[in-house]
């Protein structure tokens, strides 16, 4: 049996952990940090709980990439790994949201002290995830961001569909393919973290942490095809 690609697990995590932090977290985006503008208007608006997560979430997510970056161009100079060492902070990160999730349960809205840190951790998780998907998986579709990802796959169709010949339709075509897999990968992410915060909302963030972990034992090399 094929295992499933690195990039594959990034996006299955992408829309577990932003799914499981919108319904456990008052509506926090922990991954399409760009949404939480609009949830932030919402929770002013209705008085409702989780302003401060929704407005801090952006610039945390800058300042961990931005340092993920500089992380990843000091290891290169030292001819040493890149992938692998930042995917281990983000799991280790994913990590210990799982372990508090499990010894203090449920997190409540009146919580906000603990939901602001458990949401600022689980934010630089996925700013991590992003930085080294945009910089050392370029070829491979966001596994966040679902919008521009469905947009070329139309955009491609309709060329395919118009009759164009030549490489730029074998490309199209390919391009597809990888496309549409992240899109499932991306869903079942979704539908599954809905699933595990009905069933057990405490216990649900230790997936995110165990998938991560198996991707450290994934060839990153090899993730591009």
């Amino acid at each position: 049996m094929k295992l499933p690609s690195l990039p594959l697990l990034l996006s299955f995590n992408g829309g577990y952990v932003d799914t499981l932090g919108f319904l456990a977290l008052s509506g926090l985006f922990t991954a399409h940090v760009t949404g939480n503008f609009v949830t932030f208007g919402a929770t002013v608006a209705l008085g409702t709980a989780g302003a401060l997560p929704k407005l801090l979430a952006l610039p945390v997510f800058c300042v961990v990439v931005f340092l993920s970056r500089l992380a990843g161009l000091c290891l290169q100079r030292r001819n040493l790994p890149v992938v692998r060492p930042l995917l281990s902070v983000k799991f280790l990160l994913l990590g210990a949201v799982a372990v508090y999730a499990l010894y203090h349960g449920p997190f409540a809205a009146s919580e906000r002290l603990v939901t602001l840190v458990v949401g600022m951790t689980l934010v630089s998780a996925m700013a991590i995830q992003n930085a080294v998907h945009r910089a050392h998986f370029p070829k491979a579709p966001p596994s966040t961001l679902m919008t521009g990802t469905t947009t070329q796959i139309m955009l491609d169709l309709a060329d395919l569909l118009a009759g164009e010949k030549g490489e730029q339709t074998k490309a199209a075509s390919a391009r597809i393919k990888r496309m549409i897999v992240a899109v499932i990968a991306f869903a079942i992410g979704c539908g599954l973290g809905a699933l595990a915060f009905i069933v057990a909302p405490a216990a649900a963030f230790v997936i995110p942490a165990a998938v991560a972990a198996a991707g450290l034992f994934l060839n990153p090399a090899a993730s591009e095809g």
